[in-house]
Formats: structure tokens, sequence, C-alpha cells
């Protein structure tokens, strides 16, 4: 049976990624930034899924808004990289797992979830940018496949943050569920607070991404408690990307050990985190799935 090892929570800023393509990283204001993804970098590097299924947001690049899933999940061989307007980021091509992807589907639309298939996908930075995160030196190849789960943050009304982290529970059942012995990580991706526009923009709540960065390991039911209005209140408009934080923390389920995290301000116009959590005990496999 499946199990899952751990948990990525991730800021996916664009310039993040331009930065790491653009040999900036050393770049006193990149550098703070990139120091802390470092212990976590190393920690995964020992610890390699064979497939990494990552939760993001497209911003209109492969899905726009003539048509807004809620929640979809790519089930393709392979997804090349979107271009953006300025070309596609110089990173590899995604390789998929067709097979686990629509096991997931069928077990989430069977749980409750009305799922979108997208059979063919192009992928942003909401997805390059974390593996990236992940495996700044990919080479020729990422080193596991991956499945892409959409979520909609950018079409009023969004999901709540209650029905993401029931998907995440969902979804940590369908992995655990799938037959084969593989190991499986889950990235939330996203935030945290951050406003692009309006006269709000460049809005950075620390207190409020502190509170949630301390919330989403020991007591995520108070942040799935929060409306989706209360986020943007708080966080920006673009800071309730951080509802996809917990469908990653719902898959984990209660045992699970903080491995790092790290909180820097700003990253381009927003504040940007990283929190990994290794998943132990009866979370793992099979056991949590009964």
């Amino acid at each position: 049976m499946a199990e899952i090892i751990w948990g990525l929570a991730t800021s996916h800023v664009p310039a993040i990624g331009a930065a790491m393509d653009n040999g900036k990283t050393e770049d006193a204001y990149w550098k703070p930034l990139f120091d802390g993804y470092a212990p976590a970098r190393a920690w995964m590097a020992e610890h390699r899924p064979d497939v990494a299924v990552i939760v993001y947001n497209d911003h209109a690049n492969a899905v726009d808004l003539d048509l807004v899933p809620t929640f979809g999940i790519g089930t393709a061989e392979s997804y090349e990289v979107a271009d953006e307007g300025w070309g596609p980021r110089p990173v590899p091509t995604v390789i998929g797992d067709p097979e686990l992807s629509e096991h997931l589907v069928k077990e989430l639309i069977d749980g409750g979830f009305d799922i979108a298939t997208f059979n063919r996908l192009q992928v942003d930075h909401g997805l390059t940018v974390p593996l990236s995160v992940y495996c700044p030196d990919p080479g020729d190849a990422w080193p596991c496949k991956v499945v892409p789960l959409l979520v909609n943050v950018l079409q009023y009304p969004q999901p709540t943050a209650a029905r993401c982290l029931a998907l995440g529970e969902a979804l940590g059942r369908a992995i655990r569920s799938y037959p084969k012995d593989i190991k499986v990580a889950v990235f939330g991706t996203g935030g945290m607070s951050h406003q692009l526009a309006g006269a709000r923009a460049g809005l950075i709540n620390q207190r409020f991404d502190r509170m949630f960065l301390e919330k989403i390991e020991h007591d995520p039911r108070a942040l799935a408690a929060l409306s989706r209005e209360e986020y943007m209140e708080q966080a920006g408009t673009e800071g309730l990307e951080l509802i996809m934080w917990l469908v990653m923390r719902g898959a984990l389920g209660d045992d699970i050990v903080r491995i790092h995290d790290t909180y820097h301000v700003p990253a381009s116009n927003t504040a940007a985190a990283l929190a990994l959590f290794e998943v132990t005990g009866a979370s793992r496999g099979e056991r949590a799935a009964a």
C-alpha cells in the first residue's frame, strides 16, 4: 500500500523561481530566504518520495476564467511548463502518474468531492516553484512523478477552508488505499499574506502569518473555522491561498513531526514561508485508512 511520508507547505512566489533561474540566490535580497530553505532541502533530499501530490492554483495561464473548477486533478502522462508571458521557466517537463491520478479521482468522487479531470494541462509557477523549493537542481528530470491537484482561489466563491481540510483528509485516505507500494509527499502551496491590487496592495500581516504557521501543525481545525472573508481581511486577497495548505495538512493525519520552518519578509511583495512535516506512526500508511 502507498504511504505518505512527508508534507511541505511553501509559498509559490514567481520571483522565487526567477531568483533561482537567474543565479540570484546569493544576492543580499534573496540570500536570507534561501538560507532558510537549506535545512528542509537537505532533509528532503534524504527522504525522496516516488510521487508528489502538489496542491496549487493555476494563475489563469492554463485554466482561464471561462471555466473555473473548484477542485481538479491532472491525469496526464506529463505536463509542459507554461509560458507566463516571458517564456517557460528553464526547468524539466513535469512527469505525471496517471494510474495514481485516476485512483485519486475515483476515490475522491466516491467520497463526495466533485473533481474535475485534466487530461491535458500546462503547469505554471504555482507548481514549478514549489518543485524548485524541494529540488533546486533537478538536472534533466525532476526526482519524482507529480500529481497536480488544483484549487480555485481566484474566482469567488472559492471553497471554504473547512472544505479544503476535509478534502485533504479524503485525499489522505485515497492515497493510503492505493495498492502499490510507493512513497508519497503532499505539497500545500501559496501564501503567505499578500495582496496584489486595490487600496491594500502590498499588505503583509506577520502576526496572522505566524499564528497560521503555529496552528497548521497543532490546531488546523481552528484555521478551517475561518471564513474566506476572514482570510482576505487578515491575509489579503491573495493570502486566501493559505487554504491550500489545509489540503496538505488534512492529508497528513494526526501523527506528524515538524522538521523545519522558515518565514521571510518580503519575497517580492509577499510574506514567504516554508513548513516541513514528517508523517510518523499510523498516519503513514494503511492503518490510518482503516
